[in-house]
C-alpha cells in the first residue's frame, strides 16, 4: 500500500511539473513574439530611418527614430497600469491575450505605412502611433508574464522558471537579428531600405495569430484564482480597496520604491548593450551594418543562454548576491569596455566587449522577473510589478539611445558612459539595502496556504 502511495505521489508531482512546463511554454512564445515585435523595430530602424524621416546625415535620422523609440516607452507606465489592473481583477491569462492583440496591431500600421516622400508628415505620425500602441503592449506584457510565470513556478525554483521570461524576450530580439541577417543575404542594401525592412513587421502580426491561439489553452494560475475569490468577497463586506487599484498599490510604498532602484542600473545596462550596441558599432566603430549584425546575433545568443544557469544559481545562493554581483561589476565594466569599443572595427574585439557585459547583465537579467513579483501579494502583483517597473524604463532605459545619440551628436560621446555607471551605483545601493526576496516572500507564503 505504502507503495502504491509513494508511486501516486510521484506520478502526480511529475504530472504537476509536466503542467508547470507547458504553462511556462506558451507564455514564453507568447512573450517571444511580443518582443520579437518590439525590438525589431530597432533592429531595422538602420533601414527604415530614412523611410520615415526627411533626407539628413546618418546620426539625424537615427536620433530621429531613436525619439520615437523612447516614445513608445512612455506609454509602457500606462500600459503597467491599464493591463496590470486588468490582469489583478480579470487574470493573467485574458491580460496576455490583449497585450499580444495590441502589439500585432501596431506591427501592422508600421509594415502598412507608406514613406515621407509619398504622405509627408504623415509617416512619421503613423510610426508614433504604432509605438505608442506597441508601447501599450509591452508594459502590460513584462508585468503580466513575470506575475504568471512566478506564480505558475514550482516552488523553489522559481527563479530557474522565471529566468524563461528574459530568454523569451532575449530570444525575441535574436529573431528579429536573425531575420535581418537571412535578409541582407537575400536582398540588396538599396532593397533592404526600400521595402525589405517591412517583411520584419509582416511576420511579426502574423506571429501574434499563433500566440492568441496559444495563450487561449492557458492554465490560469492558481494563486490568482484562490486570491481573487478571497478578495472579491472581502470587497462586496466593505473590507478593503478593490484588488488591482491605485488605492491598493498605494499601500506599499517600499516595495514600489525598490522596484524602482533596482530597475534604473539594470536597465539603462541593458538596453545599452542590446538595442543600441548595435547602432554604436556602425555609427561609431564604423563596423559595416551586416557585420554589427552578426557580433550582436553571437552575443545575444551567449545571453540567452546564461539565463536559466543563472536563474537557477539564483535558486541556490539567493537573488540579492547576484544583484549586488551586477551592481559591483557593472559599474567597473561600463567605461573601459565602451572606450575600447569605440576604437576598434576588429569583429572578434568588439564581439567580446559586448558578450563580457551581457555576462554581467545576465545576473540582473534573470532574476529581474522574480525578484519583483516576490515583493507583492497576488492581488496586487501585476499592477505592483508593472507600474513602478515601467516608469523606470520609461526614464531610463527607453531613452538610453537618445541619450547616447545626444551626447555623440553634441561631441560628448564618452559623457553617456560615465551616466550609465553612475545610474548602475545608484541601483548597487538599493542591491546592497535591500532583503532576500525569496526569504518569506508572499509567493512562498501563498504556496503554503
Amino acid at each position: 500500500m505504502a507503495t502504491q502511495t509513494t508511486t501516486a505521489g510521484t506520478r502526480e508531482s511529475r504530472q504537476g511539473e509536466r503542467r508547470v512546463v507547458s504553462n511556462i511554454v506558451r507564455g514564453s512564445i507568447g512573450n517571444l513574439i511580443e518582443w520579437y515585435d518590439w525590438y525589431a523595430y530597432t533592429a531595422f530602424s538602420v533601414y527604415f530611418a530614412a523611410a520615415f524621416f526627411p533626407s539628413g546625415d546618418q546620426t539625424a535620422q537615427l536620433l530621429n527614430t531613436a525619439a520615437v523609440f523612447a516614445v513608445g516607452f512612455l506609454m509602457r507606465p500606462i500600459g503597467g497600469w491599464v493591463l496590470g489592473r486588468y490582469a489583478d481583477r480579470r487574470g493573467r491569462r485574458a491580460a496576455l491575450t490583449l497585450s499580444v492583440t495590441l502589439m500585432a496591431a501596431g506591427s501592422l500600421i508600421v509594415a502598412l505605412t507608406p514613406s515621407y516622400d509619398a504622405i509627408g508628415v504623415v509617416a512619421p505620425v503613423l510610426l508614433v502611433t504604432a509605438r505608442l500602441l506597441q508601447g501599450l503592449s509591452v508594459g502590460g506584457e513584462y508585468s503580466t508574464s513575470a506575475t504568471y510565470m512566478s506564480e505558475v513556478a514550482s516552488p523553489g525554483r522559481r527563479g530557474y522558471y522565471s529566468s524563461f521570461q528574459y530568454v523569451t524576450l532575449i530570444a525575441g530580439q535574436l529573431t528579429a537579428l536573425g531575420l535581418q541577417i537571412i535578409l541582407q543575404q537575400l536582398l540588396s542594401g538599396t532593397q533592404m531600405e526600400s521595402w525589405g525592412w517591412r517583411i520584419a513587421f509582416v511576420v511579426g502580426a502574423a506571429g501574434a495569430i499563433v500566440v492568441l491561439w496559444l495563450r487561449r489553452g492557458m492554465d490560469e494560475s492558481e494563486s490568482f484564482e484562490r486570491v481573487a475569490a478571497e478578495a472579491e468577497a472581502a470587497v462586496e463586506k466593505g473590507a478593503g480597496p478593490a484588488r488591482g487599484s491605485l488605492r491598493m498599490l498605494l499601500s506599499y510604498p517600499r516595495q514600489c520604491l525598490i522596484v524602482v532602484g533596482l530597475t534604473m542600473g539594470g536597465t539603462l545596462f541593458f538596453y545599452t548593450y542590446t538595442t543600441y550596441l548595435q547602432k554604436f558599432m556602425v555609427n561609431t566603430s564604423g563596423i559595416a551594418k551586416p557585420t554589427a549584425a552578426w557580433i550582436n546575433f553571437f552575443a545575444l545568443l551567449v545571453f540567452v543562454l546564461l539565463q536559466p544557469v543563472m536563474g537557477l544559481l539564483s535558486d541556490r545562493i539567493g537573488r540579492r548576491p547576484m544583484l549586488i554581483g551586477f551592481g559591483v561589476l557593472g559599474a567597473l565594466v561600463v567605461v573601459p569596455s565602451l572606450t575600447l569599443l569605440s576604437h576598434t572595427s576588429n569583429p572578434v574585439y568588439a564581439f567580446l566587449l559586448m558578450v563580457g557585459p551581457l555576462a554581467v547583465s545576465s545576473l540582473y537579467t534573470s532574476i529581474s522577473a522574480v525578484v519583483k513579483a516576490e515583493l507583492f501579494p497576488t492581488s496586487i502583483r501585476a499592477l505592483g510589478v508593472g507600474l513602478p517597473y515601467a516608469l523606470t524604463v520609461a526614464l531610463f532605459g527607453g531613452t538610453a539611445e537618445y541619450v547616447a545619440l545626444w551626447f555623440k551628436d553634441a561631441g560628448h560621446e564618452s559623457w553617456y558612459f560615465y551616466y550609465v555607471t553612475a545610474c548602475v551605483l545608484l541601483s548597487l545601493l538599493v542591491y546592497i539595502r535591500m532583503r532576500e526576496t525569496s526569504d518569506g516572500s508572499p509567493l512562498e507564503s501563498e504556496d503554503r496556504d
